[in-house]
């Protein structure tokens, strides 16, 4: 992934490289075999994100050492909470784990997936997880609400309607994981104070980094922009994505 520019995270990897063995003492059942590749790593933060794959297998339960955000690509896991609570994500869903949920990773088959990982945050609230699951799993269709938009200074010609919806947020305020939509507008290129994954539901959008060449993202694609990108932004109609942003603290 070239870092300072927006990445395409392609969904038809079929080649990653085997991973060190899990340990066995995470291991509740199954001989897992993972393979990943980081496409951002950025150490001082704990920020990592990438693609990886995993054959069948179920971890012990404990409480979860990360906050994470994951795209499922191909097949499908089942978190189970301390409630005794069950919930599956499947192909095509995206869901979060917050750090210190109590929970166990249960898979039947192979399962491969996007994720970004922050190691440095504190567990954040969120109401019901702990009992039903409910909230983990993103639902596309949320509604949402009115949302600041671009300023006057950096937008070419009309300024757009958009809306969002936080789902989660850590205790920092570092690591959250939301849904924003668009209507069409044209952004002078502004330099991205955060690193942000960002899965478009609906809509396309063209992103150039200044002295690069334009990059056109389209439905069902994911892409990165990490922190310094100076990026614009142009889209000719209505834009839905989830994202999931990481906003270093200050100092």
């Amino acid at each position: 992934m070239p870092f300072g520019e927006p990445s395409h995270i392609p969904h038809d990897l079929s080649d990653l490289p085997v991973l060190p063995e899990i340990p066995a003492s995470v291991i509740a059942s199954g001989a897992p075999v993972h393979r990943g590749v980081d496409l951002l790593e950025v150490p001082a933060l704990g920020l990592t994100a990438g693609i990886w794959a995993c054959t069948a297998w179920t971890a012990q339960m404990g409480p979860y050492s990360v906050d994470e955000f994951m795209i499922v690509l191909e097949g499908a896991v089942t978190i189970r909470l301390e409630s005794g609570a069950e919930i599956t994500v499947s192909a095509g869903q995206s869901f979060f784990l917050p750090k210190g949920l109590v929970c166990a990773w249960h898979q039947t088959g192979n399962i491969k997936k996007v994720y970004v990982i922050f190691e440095k945050g504190a567990a954040g609230t969120l109401e019901g997880v702990d009992h039903d699951g409910s909230g983990l799993v993103i639902d596309p269709a949320l509604p949402l609400a009115p949302s600041v938009g671009p300023g006057a200074d950096i937008l070419i010609g009309a300024a757009p309607e958009q809306q969002a919806v936080e789902v989660y947020e850590d205790a920092t305020g570092q690591f959250s994981v939301g849904l924003w939509q668009s209507t069409p507008y044209n952004r002078k290129p502004v330099r991205f104070e955060r690193y942000e994954l960002m899965h478009l539901l609906s809509g396309s959008v063209t992103l150039t980094e200044t002295g690069q060449k334009p990059r056109t993202f389209t439905a069902g694609e994911t892409f990165l922009v990490p922190l310094g990108a100076e990026v614009d932004w142009v889209s000719t109609e209505d834009v839905r994505k989830i994202y999931c942003s990481v906003t270093p603290a200050a100092g």
